[in-house]
């Protein structure tokens, strides 16, 4: 196992996937850890088309991954800017699912575009990525397509759901770690509730919202305890809301940097591996998206 685990990326050549290199880049300077760029060629045996295809067509396959290769090395040397960074590239035959999957094994984190060209080149596609935000093995950070790199997102801060369940707690030891590398601030977004509590609860007008309020954020306090002495140059603003968690994560991820979350929630089933919260900040956040399995 290596002593300091590549920032892993996927690229495919696609307008997300470059962002992608880039901001794994950038982390990877940050952490002064090596950046694993992969990209995947089409091959029969892996999508089932039958074979017979002249093999000029695999040697300009396999000439094209190797130009996307390249052109990622550049993309992440210029991104990395002044910080040294070790860039190392890997073609592979087998499905990216596959591919990046086996390479979260050991890997520190892994970066996809939400959507890439399709997967006759390269297939970083939005069944991918979201696959890999289920299954992959370490922590998966999805880079959405509206993302503009040149606004002010080295200031912005990093945003974090805290629900108060175990789930949620490597999540919040990322989100601590994220907002120290890149010296910002962290919004810990907490919810009461997933379902609409004034829905639920509009003909019982005795519920003291006021004491649920100061309960829930004891809890998130409670939840935030002790990491303010791990990282002392972090500041934390908590934020409390009676519901939509979702909601009030994708308000929040206009100003953003960054949104963290754990795989799952409190009301998700043991076979539910992503939760309804995350699956929907993942199709509708306005920044990267950081997806951090609870069970690593």
């Amino acid at each position: 196992m290596r002593i300091n685990p590549s920032v892993v990326v996927g690229y495919d050549g696609s307008a997300q996937s470059r962002q992608a290199v880039s901001w794994g880049a950038r982390d990877a300077a940050l952490r002064s850890a090596p950046l694993l760029v992969v990209t995947t060629m089409f091959t029969p045996s892996n999508y089932g088309v039958p074979i017979g295809m002249p093999a000029l067509y695999f040697d300009e396959q396999a000439a094209s991954a190797k130009r996307r290769l390249a052109e990622a090395t550049e993309l992440a040397t210029a991104a990395a800017g002044e910080h040294e960074l070790a860039v190392d590239v890997e073609l592979a035959n087998d499905p990216p699912v596959v591919v990046l999957r086996e390479i979260s094994k050991t890997a520190r984190l892994l970066a996809v575009g939400t959507r890439g060209h399709g997967e006759f080149t390269g297939g970083l596609v939005g069944s991918v990525s979201s696959s890999l935000a289920v299954h992959a093995l370490c922590p998966v950070v999805v880079l959405r397509g509206n993302f503009d790199e040149d606004q002010d997102t080295d200031t912005r801060p990093v945003v974090v759901g805290v629900d108060g369940s175990v789930h949620s707690e490597p999540a919040i030891a990322a989100a601590f770690e994220e907002a120290s590398l890149r010296g910002v601030d962290l919004v810990a977004v907490h919810a009461w509730s997933d379902i609409a509590l004034d829905v639920v609860f509009s003909k019982f007008r005795e519920v003291d919202w006021e004491a649920r309020h100061d309960t829930e954020r004891a809890l998130t306090a409670e939840s935030l305890a002790g990491y303010g002495d791990r990282y002392p140059d972090v500041r934390v603003t908590t934020v409390v809301v009676k519901d939509k968690p979702g909601k009030n994560l994708i308000d929040h991820s206009g100003r953003a940097q960054l949104i963290v979350l754990g795989r799952r929630g409190r009301g998700g089933f043991s076979g539910m591996l992503l939760g309804s919260t995350c699956r929907e900040v993942l199709h509708e956040a306005q920044c990267p998206l950081m997806i951090v399995n609870s069970h690593r």
